[in-house]
């Protein structure tokens, strides 16, 4: 089940919260691999050191960003860590089953705030399937808040279907340090956020309660597991995150997953994890941004190519024909439209961070993000 490698440190890279960059070279083979430790769990790596690799997932080319994972040093263990508070698990029986201080944790100071804690009070919970859509989507609120004069406060609430460890995602840390999120908080087996949660509820209740966050964005850190089929996939959990934010009385806005660029048909317009995950999952009711596409430059698959106002109104057709199985009077939820134009892809642009989704960007697919961007739109508008 795992393809195990051992070697040696020759160089130390980039490095961001809570992630390190370094280039192997491997025992027994002629070969030097770009690996990612995770200090918090392994120690800190100098030239030199000699470490154990996870390199499954790099040996068969999926996922986890082309990097063999450091297991452990294995020729010196980090010290213990001090003694404190918490004895939340995550990645709970696994090797590197880590013990955090949860928010929710009877030794938290704020058990007190969350220990009765039932109500979001409105508060506007934007649900994603894909941890790409989560710059785009505070693109999108930005761009709103901004004409609305409001400042924005807003809290990534992150769960487990994709990375476990919140570090892996430079996303996160980018928009951290250009102030777009103000705290990430992961739940379930996920972790190394700014607050941890046991679940996808007591996240949302921290978001409000503790980070006093105006809005909340759901979705799954990097990575995406598929199978190609109805329901075997992560983003199942999108349709879990609107129940939970409307049985805690928040305002759940279920963000479209859409592409005009993605050569699978299930994924074409509305994605199928989408109409799955809302229509079939989801029984709260839940506002449906379906962004308007109009104006735009290129082609829905190119932006930098001649415009082509047929494609963006067959794209745009196709959309409102999906769209409709999950809104009223077919489905529960309810449609509201956000114009998608140049503006939007503006704002886009804007990002601190690289957009990217299923390796391509915005100039790629800007369906994608222009969607994700409407959906950000439509939460600050419902802040009034």
């Amino acid at each position: 089940m795992i393809a195990w490698r051992a070697g040696v440190v020759t160089e130390c890279g980039a490095r961001w919260d809570g992630a390190l960059e370094a280039r192997v070279a491997l025992e027994d083979d002629d070969r030097t691999v770009r690996a990612l430790a995770y200090p918090g769990l392994v120690g800190e790596l100098e030239p030199g050191a000699r470490v154990l690799l996870n390199v499954t997932a790099q040996a068969r080319g999926l996922g986890t960003g082309g990097y063999a994972l450091v297991v452990a040093r294995a020729d010196a263990l980090p010290a213990d860590p001090p003694p404190g508070p918490g004895h939340l698990v995550k990645a709970r029986y696994t090797p590197l089953q880590a013990m955090v201080l949860g928010v929710d944790d009877q030794e938290s100071p704020h058990h007190e705030a969350l220990r009765d804690a039932d109500d979001l009070a409105g508060m506007p919970v934007v649900v994603a399937d894909l941890h790409s859509a989560l710059p785009a989507v505070l693109a999108g609120a930005r761009a709103e808040a901004g004409l609305r004069g409001r400042a924005l406060r807003v809290a990534y609430v992150m769960t487990d279907g994709g990375a476990l460890p919140a570090w892996f995602s430079r996303a996160v840390a980018g928009l951290r340090d250009a102030g777009w999120v103000d705290a990430c908080v992961t739940t379930g087996q996920a972790f190394g956020g700014d607050l941890e949660a046991v679940t996808v509820h007591t996240g949302l209740l921290a978001a409000r309660h503790v980070v006093g966050a105006d809005l909340a964005v759901v979705a799954q850190g990097p990575g995406n597991l598929g199978t190609g089929t109805r329901w075997g996939f992560s983003g199942v959990a999108a349709g879990e995150a609107v129940n939970a934010a409307g049985v805690l009385g928040g305002r759940p806005v279920a963000s479209l997953r859409v592409s005009g660029a993605d050569p699978r048909e299930r994924h074409l317009g509305v994605s199928h994890h989408s109409l799955t995950a809302y229509g079939r999952v989801a029984l709260a009711a839940a506002d449906v941004p379906v962004p308007v596409l109009a104006d735009l430059p290129g082609t829905p698959a190119d932006l930098t190519a001649p415009a082509d106002p047929d494609a963006w109104a067959e794209l745009a057709h196709r959309v409102e024909e999906q769209t409709t199985r999950l809104v009223a009077p077919v489905g529960r939820h309810r449609a509201h439209r956000v114009t998608a134009d140049g503006t939007l892809l503006d704002a886009l642009r804007t990002s601190p961070v690289r957009l990217s989704t299923m390796g391509r960007g915005l100039d790629a697919d800007p369906a994608a993000f222009l969607a994700a961007a409407a959906a950000g739109v439509h939460a600050v508008r419902l802040l009034g």
